[in-house]
């Protein structure tokens, strides 16, 4: 990793390193993903020490389970990190593509070309597995990226960076291309946030807190989502038994993540036979139902949700419930309370579907799955360096393309302006 000193050395460092990889070939920025993959796997031993390191520190502070699994590594969970790196190692390179070549009537030919963003700054919090994802897609799309990782998994995250520093430069490329910022002083942050003549976009992943400071305190380009607001809607001709799989996982896979179902809306003429195995099933879990009137009347035990239940991201063991009459209300109550994150509906019948997907305006509208696929790496990207909810430049999550803007490119043969 390079070695400086404060967030504006570091910055510089990085746009010099910027100009350098944007030119880099696919091969070698191929190589140092490959690399990286590879460390990640024979060099785990300190990452693992410096991930004990933050879980201990994370227990005396008396951080939730749920937080305290975004932010545990281990072996299993590092090879994942290291196939996603290799599958972004596998997928194209958008870097450089021409597309929407046309001739003018003079024999201009204009297109647009692909490239990088330039230097990117992540801010985050407790998933070190950020470090490597943001790494990976930068390096591959071009881009150099500086990373500040929440104080809860700052040793982890500082030792990933590492290895992916070390890794470009196996592969001949600036190892400032992937810099982490090494204080925990949120005064650093802040700094960072007014080097707009250095640094071209800013990614904050975390909570909302987090996102509106960075938001409020940025002079730098903001991508963003503030919730993972996520509904599934049981519809009234939906398969029982595959709702009840659908939205168990939604839930309680990983109940700690954006993507994770918040609010469960179920048609008035399934709920009963639908909750006699779906509650169940969520209280063996050990969820904490919080239901609306009519969930309560058909299920006495559920505790009343409150006005606030509903359009609140829980991210643990905590579910919103309420029982709709059609599918236009549970629509209505997507629109009045949702985050344009991602919502999903479980239905049978084809033409509700489509009306599912064209009428809830999410970044992610999923039919009959869990709303726990909205994920870079399951919608085949490879990775994500954000989910964006905002409708400029990038909207879902962001892979390799959405990291890239296009510049236009013009071919004449001597051609002159009357």
């Amino acid at each position: 990793m390079a070695k400086v000193q404060g967030v504006l050395e570091l910055a510089t460092a990085a746009k010099a390193a910027a100009r350098r990889i944007a030119g880099a070939s696919t091969g070698a920025k191929n190589a140092a993903l490959l690399a990286y993959a590879r460390r990640l796997e024979t060099e785990a031993g300190p990452v693992l020490e410096a991930n004990a390191r933050d879980l201990a520190e994370a227990k005396r502070h008396g951080l939730s389970p749920a937080k305290q699994d975004r932010l545990k590594l281990d072996p299993k969970r590092l090879d994942a990190i290291a196939q996603g790196l290799r599958e972004i190692a596998a997928l194209p390179d958008p870097v450089g593509e021409i597309t929407r070549m046309t001739v003018r009537p003079n024999g201009l030919r204009v297109g647009r070309m692909r490239v990088p963003l330039g230097v990117i700054a992540i801010i985050y919090e407790a998933r070190p597995n950020v470090t490597c994802d943001a790494a990976g897609l930068c390096i591959k799309s071009g881009n150099a990226v500086i990373l500040r990782g929440g104080s809860e998994a700052f040793h982890s995250s500082t030792a990933l960076a590492r290895l992916a520093a070390l890794s470009l430069e196996e592969a001949g490329l600036p190892a400032a291309a992937v810099t982490m910022v090494p204080t925990t002083d949120r005064k650093e942050v802040a700094r960072l946030l007014k080097l707009d003549t250095l640094i071209d976009l800013v990614i904050p992943r975390g909570g909302k807190e987090l996102i509106r400071a960075v938001v409020e305190g940025s002079t730098i380009p903001v991508i963003f989502h503030y919730d993972g607001v996520c509904h599934t809607f049981v519809d009234e001709s939906a398969d029982i038994p595959m709702a009840v799989r659908v939205c168990f996982n939604a839930k309680v896979q990983r109940p700690g993540v954006c993507n994770a179902m918040e609010t469960l809306l179920v048609h008035e003429k399934i709920a009963p036979a639908f909750f006699e195995k779906m509650l169940p099933a969520y209280r063996k879990a050990g969820v904490e139902i919080r239901g609306c009137a009519r969930t309560k009347k058909l299920a006495p035990w559920v505790k009343a949700a409150k006005p606030g239940d509903f359009g609140k991201e829980f991210l643990e063991l905590i579910l919103a419930v309420k029982v709709v009459g059609s599918l236009d209300e549970a629509m209505e109550h997507i629109a009045r309370f949702g985050s344009m994150h991602t919502d999903a509906i479980v239905t049978q019948d084809y033409a509700r579907a489509l009306r599912f997907v064209a009428e809830v305006d999410s970044s992610s509208v999923i039919v009959n799955a869990s709303t726990r696929f909205s994920d870079g790496f399951q919608y085949g990207l490879g990775a994500e360096m954000g989910i964006s909810t905002q409708k400029l430049h990038a909207r879902g999550p962001m892979g390799l393309e959405e990291l890239t803007c296009s510049k236009f490119v013009v071919f004449g043969d001597g051609q002159i302006r009357e």
